[in-house]
């Protein structure tokens, strides 16, 4: 049938594939959203935000109405947010996020990613101290948009700073002025292309690139498993 049959084939299901690992994720992000502040978007800005992270992944608009009405409903798993700590291989730190039905399960499937790639986990809370928890909000520059005058303006919402990739912009803030930086975009009617809370570590990490095999191949793991929400790390 030819390369470009084969390209295009290829493309799909790498493109399927990515949406098999993230769709489920996204809609765990949407149940905990919905059973914390309720259905209704434009009272839940929680929620708000995860669908306008959906968005940004490609996620079908019926995709998330129905993750919505599942997560509406009584029989829908309720899930718990959890944090693990570890240690990998060449002392990398690892902070990972979960959403899961079963704590059991998740803690056990974490720990032996550490375990297999020679690393360990440490006690909750050993990490915290080692990175930032900031609000970090993704979206378009537009044309005779003055960066100088935005930063001004959303000041007063909480943000401390905004970085340039192109035309990206990254609006950064601590984690607790999340809520009052969204209501500032909104007010200025800029339109966000992602909103989520990361953390970044205070003092970055270098490692060769011998190590970065066997810490890539840890985080490849982890991200992997379907309880896990988000990963980071002190890499630089």
């Amino acid at each position: 049938m030819g390369r470009a049959f084969e390209y295009r084939r290829a493309a799909k299901e790498k493109r399927w594939a990515h949406m098999s690992k993230v769709f489920p994720k996204i809609c765990r992000t949407i149940t905990v959203a919905v059973r914390e502040g309720g259905a209704d978007p434009e009272m839940n800005s929680k929620l708000r935000l995860a669908i306008k992270n959906a968005n940004a992944a490609n996620m079908p608009k019926d995709n998330i109405d129905n993750a919505i009405k599942r997560a509406s409903g009584k029989d829908e798993a309720d899930y718990t947010e959890v944090n693990y700590e570890g240690k990998g291989p060449y002392g990398v730190l690892v902070f990972v996020e979960c959403a899961t039905d079963n704590t059991t399960r998740t803690v056990a499937n974490v720990k032996s990613y550490f375990n297999k790639s020679g690393g360990t986990m440490v006690p909750m809370g050993s990490l915290e101290f080692l990175f930032s928890r900031k609000a970090v909000f993704e979206f378009s520059k537009t044309e005779g948009m003055d960066i100088e005058e935005l930063e001004l303006e959303l000041i007063d919402f909480g943000l401390e700073s905004i970085e340039e990739d192109g035309d990206t912009l990254y609006a950064y803030a601590d984690y607790t002025e999340f809520g009052n930086l969204h209501s500032g975009f909104e007010k200025l009617g800029i339109e966000i292309t992602t909103a989520n809370l990361q953390r970044i570590p205070n003092s970055p990490t270098d490692f060769t690139d011998e190590q970065m095999v066997d810490i890539e191949k840890l985080i490849d793991k982890i991200e992997d498993d379907d309880d896990v929400q988000a990963v980071y790390t002190n890499l630089a």
